[in-house]
């Protein structure tokens, strides 16, 4: 036995079976290694081709989704076909007892991974026949795992770009929602709004965490683009929390939980390889609520307070643009 090939072969094995288990399974953990690489890497190629609103952005999630099947695929091929060349005479060629070439080994893994059972290649007695039961196991193990990770991530697909549609039905412009819900005493409905959007948002960071690829799938249209909801919900909190006197506003218990949800999902960017922008978007401006009759704080008040928030929003603008949009900018801007 040559130890160089079925060493390296053990080697990919590892590496695949350990990447392919940490992203599937382990929830906490998000993307291995390998799969966080491929998808930093190829997300970077299309930014680099793909202007804002560019069809070809749309094609990222997918994109990346496939590109890290067929590395598994590869790596798992490549680790086994390795393992089968590092002996003379691994199998046996049941049809005409020819010597077994390589083209024979690569073929004999591959319908071996896949569990096919063709028989016209057969391991020999010992231990290439548990290196082959392996190998199916292997294939099994890929397949099953693959299949069930690609539905669960169109499903949290669909979840996140109904949670950016919720918040784009309420308005375009954080200052727009709040006056939209004012009634002349209350904001009449806007709590009721928040606990959804809250518990949405609570679904949609918990599939970040199990799924990071979620951050490359593009959306053209910019209401149905959660980063933007994402941002467009915590101008409309700040202006409510830190804008609108505590009387006047919807219990503050509301307002914290929505908070911290949009923290939660702040929490998950680091997967995505997002750091902090170098400035702060524009700040929201107050005007137009008390053009609404809206009770509103002082301007200074409120001024410090935003200030205070200057690494939250710079971290908010980060995410924007790291998916090729805009700033919800206010009416008013």
């Amino acid at each position: 036995m040559n130890p160089i090939p079925f060493g390296l072969g053990i080697l990919l094995l590892a590496a695949v079976v350990a990447d392919l288990l940490w992203t599937t399974l382990w929830v906490e953990g998000g993307a291995g290694p390998l799969t966080s690489w491929l998808m930093a890497a190829t997300w970077s190629g299309f930014r680099r081709v793909g202007d804002r609103g560019s069809r070809l952005l749309t094609l990222s999630g997918p994109s990346i989704l496939v590109v890290g099947l067929v590395t598994w695929l590869v790596l798992l091929w490549t680790g086994w076909t390795l393992v089968f060349v590092s002996a003379e005479y691994p199998l046996i060629d049941t049809v005409d007892g020819s010597p077994i070439s390589w083209s024979d080994r690569i073929y004999y893994t591959g319908y071996t991974i896949f569990t096919l059972g063709i028989g016209d290649l057969v391991p020999r007695e010992g231990p290439w026949q548990i290196a082959t039961t392996l190998a199916t196991a292997s294939g099994m193990l890929f397949v099953t795992l693959s299949v069930t990770y690609v539905l669960s991530v169109l499903d949290a697909v669909t979840q996140k770009r109904s949670f950016a549609s919720s918040v784009s039905g309420l308005g375009a412009q954080s200052d727009g929602i709040l006056r939209t819900s004012w009634n002349g005493e209350e904001f009449d409905g806007l709590a009721l709004s928040l606990n959804e959007l809250t518990s949405q948002l609570n679904t949609l960071t918990a599939n970040h965490k199990a799924y990071p690829i979620l951050h490359y799938f593009h959306s053209r249209q910019t209401e149905r683009a959660p980063v933007t909801s994402v941002a467009l919900l915590d101008e409309t909190l700040t202006l409510l929390r830190f804008g609108v006197p505590e009387r006047d506003r919807p219990s503050d218990t509301i307002v914290r939980n929505a908070r911290a949800s949009v923290d939660s999902y702040l929490g998950t960017l680091d997967d995505a390889f997002i750091d902090p922008a170098d400035r702060s978007p524009p700040a929201p401006s107050l005007e137009p609520l008390r053009d609404a009759d809206v009770p509103t704080v002082s301007d200074g008040a409120f001024d410090a307070s935003v200030a205070d928030l200057r690494e939250r929003r710079r971290l908010l603008l980060a995410l924007v643009e790291s998916d090729v949009r805009q700033w919800p900018t206010a009416e008013s801007a």
